[in-house]
């Protein structure tokens, strides 16, 4: 039996019609990851490179049927959190974004990340780089550090293969980190934040000043205070492709970074430098960031967006730029949102255990060769667009706590209910 064929077999044991069943008898309470959307250089952790258009569960001999607390999709990887606190990886490893310490350009299925000796809490993923907090708040990162994103100091390696932990940080607790393409965002449990790898902009440090007096746009290669952030308590940080967001313990929600075509229309100041809050917003708990929109849930369960809107990654009915946070309504307007996330040019959300989804499906032929589509981030079965959010059906025996949208793939973290 082939490997692929292997495959099918086993996942035909856990999807029967609408409904999951497991072949170990996964009781209520036993948490799995399912995985969908692109499945070039293995970053669904299925064993293969295929897509695939409907959330699929994965079946992974090295999770030793530990329940997972967390998945993050970031370019072309994904990390797994276990809930006894071991990270495993899977995807591309061209800059050892596996944190595998192996030199396989990439991994079809999730192996462990090596090297940290204490059980981790928190994960993310970023372009081409990973980072793991530790249960005591130490930060571990590894891949790609062309731009100082690691945070490990001007003579960091460009490639890291394995977890390195951030020294410089030593007797700083770190509470939660976010990647984006080229940066890393970080909040310690004081409520600082922090900010370093490429781009001023993203970074939330502002412009400096050169020669002349010509402003320059800088890189970190340690982690920065964000000084225009003093006083603030950050609770939640959030990282995209060019610009940054927190929220604060009292509801507020703050985004920075560069505008690229003027698509961040939430912007404002010089670039979109410094720190900006966003107004005409409820007092918020969540926010995240994608390639170029922003979404942000409100204490009471509402779903903010705002950004480009290129294939209705907002969510609003429209393909409408829209330079002010608008509500995004449908089953939203009934139901509360506990969960969001962006990727690229696509939206997740979770409310009342159900996943929904909208923007880019993988269609007009974007990253896709004749004959073969890159689609299926949606998981609608399908690779078109959808400009308003659509339940995703994964089976009546399971509720969505958690997701992830990397760039043109997801993952979730359902439960047996």
């Amino acid at each position: 039996m082939t490997m692929m064929a292997n495959l099918n077999s086993k996942l035909g044991l856990f999807r029967l019609g609408t409904r999951w069943l497991s072949s170990t008898g996964s009781g209520p309470g036993k948490r799995v990851a399912a995985v969908w959307g692109n499945g070039d250089y293995g970053r669904l952790g299925l064993g293969s490179l295929d897509s695939q258009w409907s959330p699929t569960p994965l079946l992974c001999s090295a999770f030793q049927d530990q329940s997972l607390e967390a998945v993050a999709c970031g370019g072309a990887h994904t990390l797994f959190l276990t809930q006894a606190g071991r990270v495993f990886a899977t995807g591309l490893n061209d800059f050892g974004q596996l944190g595998a310490s192996t030199d396989v350009p990439y991994a079809t299925e999730p192996v462990e990340v090596s090297g940290i000796n204490k059980p981790v809490v928190q994960i993310s993923a970023g372009y081409y780089h990973s980072c793991a907090v530790t249960e005591d708040g130490e930060l571990y990162m590894w891949g790609k550090n062309s731009y100082g994103q690691l945070g490990l100091g001007k003579r960091g390696a460009k490639t890291v293969p394995a977890p390195a932990k951030v020294e410089c940080l030593a007797g700083i607790t770190i509470r939660m980190v976010a990647l984006g393409s080229e940066h890393s965002v970080a909040v310690t449990d004081g409520g600082e934040s922090l900010s370093w790898g490429g781009g001023s902009g993203r970074l939330g440090h502002g412009p400096e000043s050169g020669i002349l007096g010509i402003f320059k746009s800088t890189g970190e290669y340690t982690p920065r205070l964000i000084k225009k952030l003093e006083g603030t308590k950050v609770k939640k940080v959030a990282a995209g492709l060019l610009h940054s967001a927190c929220v604060d313990e009292n509801g507020s929600v703050f985004v920075f970074g560069e505008r690229a075509v003027d698509r961040m229309g939430s912007l404002k100041g010089k670039n979109g430098t410094a720190p900006s809050m966003i107004s005409r917003l409820p007092c918020s708990e969540e926010v995240s960031c994608g390639g170029y929109h922003t979404c942000v849930i409100t204490s009471g369960g509402e779903l903010y967006s705002w950004g480009s809107n290129e294939n209705g990654c907002l969510g609003i009915g429209t393909t409408d730029v829209l330079h002010l946070p608008e509500r995004v309504q449908g089953p939203f307007l009934k139901s509360a949102v506990i969960k969001v996330s962006c990727g690229w040019k696509h939206t997740a959300a979770i409310s009342e255990g159900n996943i929904f989804t909208w923007g880019w499906g993988g269609s007009h032929g974007t990253f896709s060769e004749e004959g073969h589509s890159s689609g299926g981030q949606l998981g609608q079965g399908t690779d078109v667009d959808y400009i308003k959010p659509m339940r995703v059906k994964f089976g009546e025996n399971l509720k969505a706590l958690q997701i992830s949208c990397g760039f043109n793939h997801t993952g979730a973290i359902l439960e047996y209910t």
